[in-house]
């Protein structure tokens, strides 16, 4: 049996129970959950949801949801399903892979989609099987998480990615491809005054209006903690962007 620890995400709000080795999850699950406009009884989608830490996140932030969740690594989906049960949340966890559009389509429509995709598609992968699959595409590339995002997205409904900033536009013309245009993209920078390392991108299912560029989240200030934004997104569980 794999080594797990037990983490705590959102200031101890969620419990996560993951390997202790291997593809960990951290900071992007959860400026991915707060940058996901979801409000209560709505039903959404987690394609790649490892041991569930981005729907738990979503699901501390906002009540009453309907969560779907999918995840090709069976170790992985058991995780989170059981972290779902311990945290309270109702979510369907659904062993599958984001090439297979047939799953998507089979599901009910849903109100917003959400994924931290592999981004790499070239160079030297890390070793381990669970965490190669986590960072680097492996048959599935960037347009075919997009696609599944919206394969059963409402018309108004919303795609939601985090991937490094030099992959932003890969993802958004991967979103557009989709049908998920009125891209927004927030930049998410360690320091003040440095580039961003991070982006998170929204689509609209059937969005025709212009793009917009948010101001960006800095995360660390000066004395190298937490900024007040920062802090207000990872212990209190406020959204980004709502």
């Amino acid at each position: 049996m794999t080594a797990t620890t037990e983490d705590r995400l959102l200031g101890g709000r969620v419990l996560l129970r993951q390997p202790a080795d291997g593809f960990r999850a951290g900071l992007d699950a959860v400026l991915l959950a707060a940058f996901v406009p979801a409000r209560p009884g709505a039903r959404v989608l987690e394609a790649g949801c490892g041991t569930g830490a981005a729907f738990l996140c979503l699901a501390a932030r906002v009540a009453g949801l309907d969560v779907v969740a999918l995840e090709r690594e069976t170790a992985m989906a058991a995780l989170a399903r059981d972290n779902a049960a311990a945290n309270g949340v109702a979510a369907q966890v659904i062993a599958g892979d984001v090439g297979d559009l047939a799953t998507a389509r089979g599901l009910l429509p849903c109100d917003h989609a959400f994924a931290n995709p592999p981004y790499w598609p070239g160079g030297t992968p890390p070793p381990g099987a669970i965490r190669r699959a986590a960072t680097h595409e492996d048959g599935a590339a960037l347009a075919d998480w997009a696609r599944f995002l919206a394969a059963r997205l409402r018309t108004g409904g919303t795609a939601s990615l985090v991937l490094p900033a030099a992959r932003f536009d890969a993802g958004a013309a991967a979103l557009r491809a989709a049908g998920c245009g009125a891209i927004t993209l927030l930049p998410v920078a360690p320091h003040e005054g440095q580039a961003a390392k991070r982006v998170l991108l929204r689509g609209r299912r059937g969005g025709r209006g212009p793009a917009r560029i948010l101001p960006p989240l800095v995360l660390h200030g000066a004395d190298g903690g937490f900024t007040a934004a920062a802090q207000a997104v990872l212990r209190d569980a406020a959204a980004l962007d709502d």
